[in-house]
């Protein structure tokens, strides 16, 4: 009950999966009388919102792991009903996931969409925490924009709220032209390279 529901209200429901809970429990988000893999839809659909009614018996999230988070999803995905709740629960369980998971290395991911106009995502992965900055070429090698991403956690940088962006315009915000464009990644001595197109 901190008026935030986070992560640690998470792991609250999830040890209690599958009990049966007295009336107005918190963990039973629904009120059904038992927790189940919708009451931890329920509160992953709200992560990062304010309430007055979210539980916070735990104080640490030390014991949330990724492979507790991918069960949540399977046992989520089994019980799917289709609704908008299950899915925008399901998204908010894989960001969370990707959020949790270390890479045995990093890389440089293919952008998406590709080709595109005019934005594209641009994925990557770090195995450890480093400077990031993504520099985007044209076929000839001139700079055409340079992002600073910061410094970045270890971890998958995947989804479109995680993954760096480019919106298809240079350094002073015009739009570039149509054609083949090369994104470099550099985090800390990783550095690689990769193609993408843009076609208007």
């Amino acid at each position: 009950r901190d008026g935030q529901v986070s992560i640690l209200d998470m792991i609250l429901v999830a040890q209690q999966l599958g009990k049966r809970v007295p009336t107005n429990a918190s963990v039973d988000v629904n009120g059904d009388g038992i927790v189940s893999v919708l009451d931890l839809i329920l509160v992953s659909k709200h992560l990062g919102e304010s309430t007055a009614a979210a539980p916070s018996l735990v104080t640490s999230a030390d014991r949330l792991t990724s492979a507790m988070v991918q069960a949540w999803i399977t046992r989520a995905q089994l019980e799917d009903d289709g609704s908008l709740v299950f899915r925008e629960g399901i998204a908010k369980l894989q960001a969370l996931l990707e959020f949790l998971t270390v890479p045995d290395q990093t890389a440089l991911l293919a952008n998406y969409p590709n080709p595109f106009n005019p934005e594209t995502w641009i994925p990557y992965q770090l195995s450890t925490p480093a400077d990031v900055t993504l520099t985007i070429y044209t076929a000839k090698g001139t700079v055409v924009r340079r992002l600073a991403l910061g410094y970045q956690a270890a971890g998958v940088y995947q989804s479109r709220s995680r993954a760096a962006y480019w919106d298809g315009r240079n350094a002073v915000g015009e739009p570039v032209a149509s054609g083949v464009y090369f994104y470099t990644l550099t985090a800390g001595n990783f550095r690689a390279t990769r193609k993408m197109l843009i076609r208007k």
